[in-house]
């Protein structure tokens, strides 16, 4: 009986961790993990966020995000749907409305 309840939850319990993560291919045989932003982010003067390990750099002309595991890169693009809804700016001007250009779901 406990061979097959692992059977029947080790496929579950491995669906429901794998959406948390991306798997995209590094140079070389190995792979890079590069887990979702949170759902807010905040940038400070620079464009670069930490997370779990990893560098995430906001590219601000096109709204776009890359990941690497170094701040030197190599950098890779990051799926859309792996972006933070939400992008906020500390120290940069005091326009309440600044957010609200940057939020992933905001269309005009």
């Amino acid at each position: 009986m406990t061979r097959h309840r692992m059977m029947l939850y080790g496929p579950l319990f491995a669906a429901l961790l794998l959406p948390g993560c991306v798997v995209s291919p590094a140079y070389g045989p190995d792979y890079v993990v590069a887990p979702a932003l949170p759902v807010t982010v905040e940038l400070g003067v620079e464009p670069y966020y930490v997370h779990d390990g990893f560098f995430y750099y906001y590219h601000e002309r096109d709204h776009r995000w890359s990941y690497s595991r170094d701040r030197a890169g190599p950098w890779k693009d990051l799926p859309r749907d792996r972006y933070p809804r939400e992008i906020r700016y500390k120290d940069r001007d005091s326009h309440g409305d600044r957010d609200r250009e940057r939020d992933r779901d905001h269309r005009d």
